[in-house]
């Protein structure tokens, strides 16, 4: 696209949103001076954008009949047919629908993405088909990822495995779901308030939310860079701790990678847990929220683990309950700004910017009435609050994110994880077509309390199906040192290996 100098009427707008006073002289001034810019910018236009290759072939996507998608977790079917050799040759696998998988349609969950074909793979999706694994599409998920519930997406809720009608979490609604009924091997899921974690609880699969940066982002739509994490969704611990391998490592693209630690992660299978340190977290039990069943289920789990010869202790981190609200400003004005208002990455950045991306997406600005409830509410509060008090509330909280993280460091120093149900609710109903605003926005975001903290502490984070209770899964949680996702695949697979979880 050609870029143009201002008119006077277009200069005169730009300024007055500046507070800026402009005579029309001053206008005609700045015009004139502006010239070389356009220069620069047709340029860059002209350049080449220096995208990486795509290298496997994969059939355009298309989206299932409701007959072969009874859940609603497949957004489109796509094949896309990796190495013939690798760790994961004979995996199958599903991306969740913020993946950019080049040549097949994204959707992040909104209408206002619809039609738009990506023209690069995330890294990881290359990394994938690097490993053998075939990818046989892409899963629904919640409308721009700004829901803990299923049930935001604009076609239509994802229902749960195990009941349909109720929630399959989110915002990785359809991946969990995926792994859950069978349809898939494995399953990629992001997370920036839980949203691997929430969906693995409520569908009873294995969801890791890695330490920050270990999975690169690359090609994955961001909502903000320092909540963002992407990570594997299965059905095994040992799926997960493979996939993971395949995973984890710098691509050289993305900020979010600093001093990243990787590990050969199913070498951590199978190993002895006797004489290992589990804290129980007090804090993350009996919240308001909490069902009892919940609670009483993850602590059965506990004794499982010390059965097995684990010391389990009860520890208290009082901060642990402000983890939320810490949260809230980072959350919120950090996905306004750069997932909204900044075209789906911002600036300021070094970074892969999928410009294709980031042409499309703005057109949001005129059909942000087709946006979800959940995303309206936090959009409307951010700009507020920015509007009235800038960002010093963004900068606060982030600062406090380093007493948080301390706190759990100074516990984990003598433990070797954390542990405390991954979300304190059964999966819970879905709303109705006629459900109140209120409502809509209750289920989107009730259950975060344990999980979002750790998306800002960026410690690593494991959710292990532990029981059911009254048919429907419930998830363990347990969080570990920067880097150490090996230990909590140690513990997770000796509670796996203890028996059938849902005969717990």
């Amino acid at each position: 696209m050609a870029v143009k100098l201002p008119n006077d009427a277009q200069l005169a707008d730009v300024a007055e949103r500046l507070g800026m006073s402009l005579s029309e002289a001053d206008i005609a001034s700045f015009k004139g001076l502006m010239a070389g810019y356009v220069a620069a910018y047709n340029k860059v236009d002209r350049m080449i954008d220096p995208l990486p290759e795509v290298k496997y072939p994969r059939t355009p996507g298309v989206q299932p009949p409701l007959a072969d998608n009874p859940l609603n977790a497949w957004y489109v079917k796509s094949t896309v047919q990796g190495a013939p050799e690798g760790k994961l040759k004979g995996r199958t696998v599903a991306l969740k629908d913020n993946v950019m998988l080049a040549g097949v349609p994204m959707m992040n969950g909104s209408s206002t993405l619809e039609g738009y074909i990506p023209n690069v793979d995330a890294t990881l999706v290359t990394r994938l088909l690097d490993a053998g694994a075939t990818i046989l599409g892409k899963a629904h998920c919640e409308c721009f990822c700004m829901s803990c519930g299923s049930h935001t997406s604009a076609l239509g809720p994802v229902c749960n495995p195990h009941d349909p009608t109720r929630s399959a979490g989110g915002s990785s609604s359809g991946s969990a779901a995926l792994v859950a009924k069978g349809e898939v091997d494995m399953a990629i899921g992001g997370d920036q308030g839980g949203s691997i974690r929430m969906p693995s609880a409520f569908c009873g699969t294995v969801g890791m939310k890695p330490t920050h940066g270990l999975v690169p982002y690359t090609g994955v739509v961001p909502i903000e860079i320092t909540i963002d994490h992407a990570g594997p969704i299965t059905a095994t611990v040992a799926d997960n701790a493979l996939m993971l391998e395949v995973l984890a490592g710098p691509d050289g693209y993305d900020s979010r990678q600093i001093d990243v630690k990787v590990s050969a992660y199913t070498e951590a299978l199978g190993k002895p847990v006797k004489g290992m340190k589990v804290a129980i977290l007090k804090e993350g039990f009996g919240h308001p929220e909490s069902e009892p069943e919940v609670d009483a289920k993850v602590r059965e789990a506990a004794k499982r683990l010390a059965d097995l010869g684990v010391t389990v202790e009860e520890v208290s981190i009082p901060i642990h309950l402000d983890g939320p609200a810490i949260w809230t400003p980072i959350g919120l004005q950090g996905l306004t700004q750069t997932m909204m208002l900044g075209d789906g990455y911002g600036t300021s950045r070094p970074d892969l910017y999928v410009t294709s991306f980031m042409d499309f997406h703005r057109g949001w600005r005129e059909r942000a009435d087709e946006l979800s409830e959940t995303l309206k509410l936090g959009m409307l509060f951010a700009q507020f609050a920015d509007d009235q008090y800038g960002k010093r509330y963004y900068g606060k909280a982030f600062n406090l994110t380093a007493t948080l993280r301390a706190a759990y460091d100074a516990v984990l120093a003598d433990y070797d994880a954390l542990l405390m149900p991954t979300v304190p609710k059964l999966a819970t109903p879905l709303p109705g077509p006629d459900a109140s605003r209120e409502l809509i926005i209750q289920r989107g975001f009730e259950i975060l309390q344990n999980t979002a903290p750790f998306d800002i502490s960026h410690h690593p984070a494991l959710s292990v199906p532990c029981g059911l209770v009254d048919g429907l899964p419930v998830g363990m949680m347990l969080v570990g040192k920067m880097w150490d996702e090996s230990t909590l695949y140690t513990l997770g697979d000796a509670f796996e290996k203890s028996g059938d979880w849902k005969q717990f």
